[in-house]
């Protein structure tokens, strides 16, 4: 009876955060190539009165660098900056919507750029608040432990986690753009260094020629 009991109430602490989880936007990661001379935008549901947070950098390509905006659902732009590598913006209270999210490569005639960005949010809250769970039971009926403090523990570790994800996220983009860099760089070390090895040689090759043509003795010898 005492484990019909304890699965009772595990039921009845999952399922108001399964339906929370339907309405709640989720955090999202992109990795993407921005051709020149184009722009891409991307769309991203907000809900009424939270906190949502846009991370993006450039780690690819010449210049490592893009225009970027942020617009509201209502059309107002909110976020503009000019031939930026990377940022961060926090956008709070949100309004209901979806907000247009932009880069523009257009400056660029040649080069491509590859993008990383991410959409965190934070304490959405809706037009409507979830249903409070724990007035539904009677933890103190039910089992010994409070069901207060099983969601503090659970909320705490989801957010733990989920911030945890969300640094090696930023971690890998930044890996990656220094990796992009580092090979780049050393391409062009070795086609100088390869240039600079033909002119030596070139160079050694003619001072032989000159050298050998000093003492070359071109008068006819007659008997």
């Amino acid at each position: 009876m005492a484990c019909l009991r304890g699965l009772v109430v595990l039921l009845l602490l999952l399922l108001p955060l399964a339906v929370y989880s339907i309405t709640q936007p989720q955090d999202s990661e992109l990795t993407f190539l921005l051709p020149a001379g184009r722009q891409e935008c991307f769309y991203q549901g907000a809900l009424f009165n939270g906190s949502m947070e846009v991370e993006y950098q450039v780690i690819g390509g010449a210049g490592l660098d893009v225009d970027f905006t942020v617009t509201s659902p209502s059309g107002v732009l909110l976020i503009m900056e000019r031939r930026r590598s990377d940022g961060v913006h926090t956008l709070e209270p949100t309004e209901a919507g979806d907000y247009m999210i932009c880069f523009d490569n257009s400056f660029s005639t040649i080069s491509e750029k590859l993008v990383f960005f991410e959409i965190i949010f934070d304490g959405q809250q809706g037009d409507e608040e979830p249903d409070n769970w724990a007035d539904m039971v009677e933890p103190d009926e039910l089992l010994d432990v409070k069901i207060e403090d099983i969601k503090e523990s659970i909320e705490n570790m989801k957010s733990r986690l989920e911030r945890s994800m969300q640094m090696q996220t930023v971690l890998r983009a930044f890996e990656a753009r220094d990796r992009n860099l580092q090979e780049s760089n050393l391409q062009r070390v070795n086609f100088w260094s390869a240039v600079n090895v033909g002119v030596l040689v070139t160079v050694a090759f003619v001072q032989v020629y000159m050298l050998k043509s000093l003492f070359d003795d071109k008068r006819k010898v007659r008997t």
